[in-house]
């Protein structure tokens, strides 16, 4: 039986366009028959996972997630470098071109995204039976080789892949082997790299999918739900312009650039259920990692902020209210609190009145969900950080 921990998150941010949508506009969802703000769960799993917070606790127990590692293993063959070395900064140029080099990079890649064994033999082109004899005569059958998923190139791949600290490290020692003796590694030793066996944070905690090994995929032991306003929203246009220093006014008094941005202000609810159990046994049984693990994404998911047009609207909060919840029941999230938008004057303390009321009566109907809960609340000053994240990462 699993353990599931569940976090309930209120946070108030300013004015802001935080996740856009592909016409720059800030996400929306229509709830409860209202328009409301989203932020996508991929971005805020972005923001949490790439922030300094995170990488500072899970220090070197972090994947790579590229479409471009071919180009980083050919820039390692070609320079001696190592590839860990070399994916910590951009993509060295290469002036010129080694094609034995290149391609063994693309070999060392396509293992990831190129299906092997017998769905990797040449198809058979099979001649229609129902055309007329006199066309079959003298056909024959025509062998044609499936195209490989990594870009001869761009030494791109077309899926983007998450690749673990040991596979990189898997790689690298085949390209000091390469380097040493000049040896090409085989098909075997290539199929050993991709493993499943994940000592990575991230990659434990939000799955990835190979579709060439299946057997290699990782499910993901934490689920974010995309973030909604608990009030209903208007999306508004900012009209700005931009004057040129050196516009003395004498001939032009205008404006050198004008502009049109989107925005609008919100108090979001944020639901995120962690199975430990799951992202223990995705960490190989590393109790003091999983730990570690959830008490870094409890703390991002309450004090980091999706990163989308921070420059222009410096719209950083920290969650005002958390609840947090463990125990071995089935999860469920608390949003059809706000299937009714909040409205008034404090939206922040009637929202934690209609969250905390909902959950006192599903408890009353479905019986208890779990021990007693931990609740941070900044606005009446109860509760504290080192306390909350205390309680989500004990075993």
């Amino acid at each position: 039986m699993s353990t599931f921990i569940q976090l309930h998150l209120l946070t108030s941010y300013p004015p802001a366009n935080l996740n856009r949508d592909d016409l720059g506009r800030p996400k929306t969802a229509v709830m409860g028959g209202s328009q409301r703000l989203r932020i996508s769960s991929q971005s805020l799993k972005r923001a949490w996972r790439t922030s300094d917070l995170f990488q500072n606790v899970i220090t070197d127990h972090s994947g790579t997630r590229t479409k471009r590692l071919a180009g980083y293993v050919y820039a390692a063959l070609m320079s001696g470098s190592s590839l860990k070395d070399l994916l910590r900064g951009p993509l060295p140029e290469i002036t010129k071109e080694n094609q034995k080099l290149k391609g063994l990079a693309l070999r060392m890649t396509a293992v990831f995204v190129d299906k092997t064994g017998k769905e990797q033999e040449p198809e058979v082109e099979e001649v229609d039976a129902a055309a007329p004899e006199t066309e079959k005569k003298g056909r024959k059958k025509v062998k044609k080789e499936k195209k490989s998923n990594v870009n001869s190139e761009t030494l791109e791949t077309e899926q983007l892949v998450f690749y673990s600290s040991s596979e990189i490290e898997s790689l690298d020692r085949l390209i000091k082997q390469h380097r040493e003796s000049d040896t090409h590694p085989d098909d075997s030793a290539l199929r050993k790299v991709v493993s499943s066996e994940m000592h990575d944070a991230d990659i434990a905690m939000f799955g990835r999918m190979l579709a060439a090994s299946p057997d290699k995929n990782i499910e993901a032991a934490i689920q974010v739900a995309h973030a909604i306003t608990v009030h209903r929203v208007t999306v508004e246009d900012d009209y700005f312009s931009a004057v040129d220093d050196l516009n003395y006014g004498k001939e032009d008094i205008g404006a050198a650039h004008i502009g049109e941005t989107e925005f609008a202000a919100g108090l979001f609810y944020l639901y995120v259920c962690i199975n430990r159990d799951l992202l223990k046994e995705n960490l190989q049984g590393d109790e003091a990692l999983t730990e570690k693990s959830i008490r870094a994404l409890a703390e991002a998911a309450a004090t980091v902020a999706p990163t989308g047009k921070q420059n222009s609207f410096a719209s950083r909060a920290y969650a005002s209210w958390i609840l947090a919840e463990r125990g071995a029941r089935q999860p469920r999230s608390l949003s059809v609190a706000f299937l009714k938008p909040v409205t008034g004057a404090n939206m922040l303390d009637e929202a934690i009145r209609e969250i905390t009321a909902t959950r006192e009566r599903m408890d009353k109907v479905y019986g208890p969900l779990a021990e007693e809960p931990c609740v941070l609340n900044a606005l009446s000053g109860e509760g504290h950080l080192q306390d909350y994240l205390s309680y989500v990462s004990k075993p």
